[in-house]
């Protein structure tokens, strides 16, 4: 599989995400058929456009946030899932209850 083949798949699973939840990045890996978590990171960094492909909303295993987030770093990320209603954990990640299920 190409690499615009694979981040066009990641960007259209990432669009499906719904206000108020989040995926993380294996379960996007999983969701098409892959299993490099790493690699769905990478599509999202290189995504152009966060208003049509909503990336803050992919965090990692934990519910921890990007630190590399493409569109204003890791605070900018925290305070659009906030907006969205999302609520974090005394650990800082977004609480269990805001990640989807497959």
């Amino acid at each position: 599989m190409s690499d615009n083949n694979f981040f066009q798949q990641v960007y259209e699973v990432v669009k499906k995400i719904p206000d108020g939840k989040v995926m993380t990045y294996g379960q996007i890996a999983e969701a098409i058929g892959s299993k490099d978590a790493r690699k769905v990171g990478w599509a999202l960094h290189a995504n152009k456009d966060g208003s049509i492909v909503p990336c803050h909303r992919v965090v990692n295993k934990d519910g921890g946030l990007a630190p590399g987030y493409a569109f204003g770093g890791l605070d900018a990320q925290k305070v659009r899932l906030i907006a969205e209603g999302i609520k974090f954990n005394e650990a800082g990640n977004v609480d269990a209850g805001y990640i989807m299920r497959l």
